[in-house]
């Protein structure tokens, strides 16, 4: 819950909150002037008392006192995940992803939303945005400064999130941005894909982007997983999901880099090297051969932006962290929230 209060203009306010067995608990401003958050979630079926002592410019102090009892434990509960983890480093096109286990309706997610911060040093003008009603992103203007470091703040713990379903859970999340950002781009046009590194050219390599009839996706995408080896199985779908394949396959693949949900990576294709660099043979994904795949995988980070080019089909916005595939102008009208630079 929050503490609002008003306050004369100009007036300093504290906020003091004590639980029942005489603790304090700490807290700080909220979204806006007029409300403190707790740190963490309040217990349940619990007394606290509110103290709010408000200074005025003339140095006249008046304090307000309110004791109230939280709610008991509801029955309905909603999990909020993040996709990031603590102390890691990622590349400079991440969007911090948070995940909730129940749909959120549109008139719940100004509420959910006034809970979240994220703190960057430097700092950056940056944004939440809605993607559906399970997930909601943050990203800056502009792509990550090299070197930043993030704090995330998820105070959902017991607000209420529309339906009768209530936050289960507080969360926080502590990472940093690589001081040595990479980009890709794949030209579908000449097959080549090209690595930079701090805007400098490294490496250069043939590449065989999706065939005629399975073409890649043109967008600017991000490295959303990456792992040594993994099975590709074309008679499931995105989450696992049993589809139709015809002339399908399952193969054991090296060095894979997750583009989209759909099935589209980076990945080592040793058997289609005689192609690379002249013709498109795969089914969507971006083939290399095993020795650039494995540089790229050991030498990328998730987060990590990746430009496809020339290819006949867009990516589906959502497929995949598409975050930067839309302009600034476009993706914070996804937030529930005015946003303001």
């Amino acid at each position: 819950m929050d503490v609002a209060y008003t306050a004369p203009a100009g007036a300093k306010a504290d906020v003091t909150l004590t639980a029942a067995d005489g603790s304090t608990v700490a807290g700080s401003a909220g979204y806006d002037a007029s409300t403190w958050v707790p740190a963490k979630a309040l217990a349940y079926g619990s007394q606290y008392t509110a103290k709010v002592t408000s200074t005025g410019t003339d140095g006249k102090a008046t304090t307000s006192t309110v004791s109230f009892t939280t709610m008991a434990k509801p029955a309905h509960l909603i999990t909020v995940q993040s996709y990031l983890g603590d102390h890691m480093t990622y590349g400079n096109a991440v969007p911090i992803v948070l995940s909730f286990s129940h749909s959120v309706p549109t008139d719940s997610r100004a509420t959910i939303q006034k809970r979240l911060s994220v703190t960057t040093t430097p700092t950056q003008v940056g944004a939440w945005s809605w993607i559906n009603d399970h997930e909601i992103h943050y990203r800056p203007k502009v792509l990550w400064q090299a070197g930043t470091t993030f704090d995330v703040a998820v105070n959902t713990g017991g607000v209420p999130m529309g339906d009768g379903y209530y936050g289960k859970n507080d969360l926080t999340v502590s990472a940093s941005i690589t001081k040595n950002p990479m980009s890709i781009v794949v030209d579908d046009k000449t097959h080549m894909l090209t690595v930079t590194v701090n805007g400098k050219v490294v490496k250069r390599m043939p590449a065989s982007n999706g065939k005629a009839s399975t073409p890649s996706s043109s967008g600017r995408l991000v490295i959303m997983t990456r792992k040594p080896s993994e099975i590709f199985d074309s008679s499931l779908g995105t989450g696992g999901t049993p589809v139709d394949s015809p002339g399908g396959y399952k193969e054991l693949v090296l060095f894979t880099m997750r583009l989209t949900w759909d099935g589209q990576f980076i990945h080592a294709a040793p058997w289609s090297v005689k192609s690379q660099g002249h013709t498109d043979v795969s089914h969507g994904c971006t083939n290399v051969s095993t020795a650039n795949a494995k540089w790229i995988y050991e030498n990328s980070l998730v987060g990590t932006p990746v430009t496809v080019e020339g290819t006949p089909r867009p990516v589906a916005n959502g497929d995949g962290w598409t975050d930067w595939n839309v302009s600034w102008a476009t993706y914070i009208k996804g937030s529930a929230l005015p946003v303001t630079e």
